[in-house]
């Protein structure tokens, strides 16, 4: 399956991939049968540009491993990774500074192929903080600590938390909003409050779906069972006005979302370049 944009990837103003380059069913409907473990990052990079690491939010990669995802990947390739949970879930920007210090050095072992980082939140009830307000007292002092050299992205799943003030607080800081699909998160064309949601020079989607819902239907994740593409149409048109704002996008599909993560970018590709009309 041949997906990647077609064009000098580091002339790119747009790099979509997949969250995690390996899967259950992947096999066969996109990594060819009997390709070695070992080998599939570096056959991923043939076909995308971009991967959002997902095996970085459960803990941080030995640094071996880290090195090892250099060395497969051509020139030009970036990882976008989630930052640990231990960080966002577990600790929730409390006492977790050694944490991201050790997250980060060992990333820095990506050097120039390390892209942006993802803080993704969980959904906070009123036990953990009681309002946006309370949240964003904690975000703020954590922005301010953050080593400039990187770029971060922040997701939250609090429909509620969408708003001005949260943007303006990543605006102040250079970090990117999450634009996510979510099953209980409105898309940027269903935001009734009117904001801009681009907070850095860059923005950082992400394709995600409804797990729940899709797992009673399939965890085979080995084809598109669900139509995605009023939505992909949707992000196609989004994305080409901010690429024409002179902002970098990243965008990354998951499993979950569509049914299968590679057929989701392509399906956006198609979108993007006219190939495909909307049904």
């Amino acid at each position: 399956m041949g997906v990647v944009k077609p064009e000098k990837k580091e002339e790119t103003k747009i790099r979509v991939g997949t969250s995690a380059f390996t899967a259950d069913g992947w096999e066969g409907s996109f990594y060819p049968k009997g390709l070695a473990p070992r080998e599939q990052l570096s056959y991923y990079a043939t076909q995308f540009d971009t991967v959002e690491l997902d095996n970085t939010f459960y803990r941080t990669p030995a640094l071996s491993t880290v090195q090892g995802w250099y060395v497969k990947t051509p020139p030009g390739f970036i990882f976008a990774a989630k930052v640990p949970q231990v960080i966002t879930h577990e600790k929730v920007l409390v006492d977790c500074d050694e944490d991201l210090r050790h997250f980060l050095k060992t990333m820095e072992a990506l050097r120039e192929k390390l892209g942006p980082l993802l803080f993704q939140f969980g959904y906070f009830n009123k036990s953990k903080f009681k309002s946006g307000a309370e949240f964003l007292a904690r975000l703020k002092p954590f922005l301010k600590r953050l080593p400039k050299a990187f770029s971060y992205a922040v997701e939250i799943r609090n429909k509620n938390w969408l708003d001005p003030r949260f943007a303006d607080l990543l605006r102040e800081h250079g970090v990117a909003l999450a634009l996510i699909d979510q099953a209980w998160v409105p898309r940027p064309w269903e935001m009734k409050e009117k904001f801009d949601l681009i907070t850095a020079d860059w923005t950082y989607v992400r394709w995600l779906g409804d797990r729940k819902g899709i797992e009673e239907q399939t965890k085979a994740w080995d084809k598109t069972i669900l139509n995605r593409e009023p939505e992909i149409a949707e992000w196609v048109q989004i994305l080409k006005r901010v690429v024409a704002r002179g902002i970098k996008a990243f965008a990354y599909a998951n499993n979950h979302y569509a049914g299968h993560g590679p057929a989701t970018v392509k399906l956006f590709w198609d979108f993007w370049d006219n190939k495909k009309v909307e049904r």
